[in-house]
């Protein structure tokens, strides 16, 4: 007779440490999204995997009920990488911020997605090194005020995302702390892709740099600052989705028009075009709406997969260390 399954649930994946983040950290909210989500997985507990690097977000493994490990600043990729490729079974999350996985883990993280390692990362951009009280990061603005730039912030930012499609990500989105139901569907696309998922948490960090989202969080003025991507849909947005977005093919830039402009068609999102994927992940306040859902996927075959055929062919194989060693160039030495 068959034992019956028991349904887990978000309790089941809380762990007994206190969480401690500074009140109003959005990471508290991504927290509980994930471990919401966790039981509609249908994998089991000890399956899953939370590696993380150093900084707030990197607590995180200790408030999952699961497996996981808290690394060295940068590392998380590659520690990830290979319980990967030591375990394929395993389900393998990497937890990591701006900081962490775009300063000193650019490196590592850039090679984690051009090999597709199938990972689910989740980049909490709060545009501020906050475990170390305040100093500017990869993803600050221009002008950020901050113990590392007290006259402002002269380094222009990088994107995330826009990163992430130079790197060859076959899977990136966006999505934002507070917002459970949005960044529940998009983690939960990210875990069914295979491959490497790239997944930016737009996060607030209350301490050193609070409100630096509230364009597209407050409802007062969310709607006209950001435009919720949806596979086939047109891009619109706006409190009655009178404006949309638009592709100047003459100029071969975007252009924030009005809906209902019969002369100038509005764009219809297609996650599966890089080149527009790209023009979508760098638009930016105040001139454009700040993209969030699914920017870019690709079906490919992940690092995983081609590693483990290359073991198959070679242990299918006939082996002789006499012939290793006669192969390639070698030479004779005579008396």
């Amino acid at each position: 007779m068959n034992e019956a399954v028991t349904k887990l649930t978000l309790k089941d994946f809380a762990s007994d440490q206190e969480v401690r983040w500074c009140p109003g950290c959005g990471d508290y909210a991504i927290l509980k999204t994930i471990q919401r989500l966790m039981p509609e997985l249908d994998s089991p507990r000890e399956n899953q995997v939370f590696i993380s690097g150093i900084g707030c977000s990197s607590r995180f493994p200790y408030y999952m009920n699961t497996y996981g490990f808290h690394t060295i600043h940068g590392r998380a990729p590659a520690v990830a990488t290979g319980v990967k490729l030591a375990n394929p079974e395993l389900d393998v999350w990497v937890i990591t911020g701006d900081g962490d996985g775009f300063s000193i883990g650019g490196n590592h993280m850039i090679h984690a997605l051009r090999r597709n390692v199938d990972l689910q990362i989740l980049l909490f951009n709060n545009e501020i090194y906050g475990l170390t009280k305040g100093q500017y990061s990869p993803t600050s603005q221009r002008g950020t005020k901050s113990p590392s730039s007290p006259k402002g912030s002269i380094d222009s930012p990088l994107s995330p995302c826009e990163v992430a499609l130079g790197s060859g990500a076959t899977f990136i989105a966006r999505s934002i702390d507070t917002e459970a139901k949005h960044l529940s569907a998009v983690t939960r696309r990210a875990y069914d892709h295979n491959g490497a998922s790239f997944v930016e948490i737009l996060q607030n960090c209350p301490i050193y740099a609070d409100g630096i989202f509230d364009s597209v969080k407050d409802k007062k003025t969310a709607a006209d600052f950001k435009l919720i991507l949806e596979h086939g849909q047109p891009c619109v947005f706006g409190k009655e989705a009178e404006k949309g977005i638009h592709l100047n093919r003459d100029t071969l830039a975007l252009e924030v028009v009005s809906s209902d402009d019969a002369d100038k068609p509005l764009l219809i999102h297609d996650e599966n075009n890089k080149i527009l994927a790209n023009m979508l992940a760098t638009m930016s306040n105040p001139d454009f709406p700040v993209a969030v859902g699914v920017i870019y996927q690709e079906s490919k075959a992940s690092f995983i997969e081609d590693t483990q055929a290359v073991l198959k062919e070679a242990r299918n194989g006939t082996a002789s260390l006499q012939e290793l060693l006669l192969s390639g160039h070698t030479w004779e030495v005579s008396s």
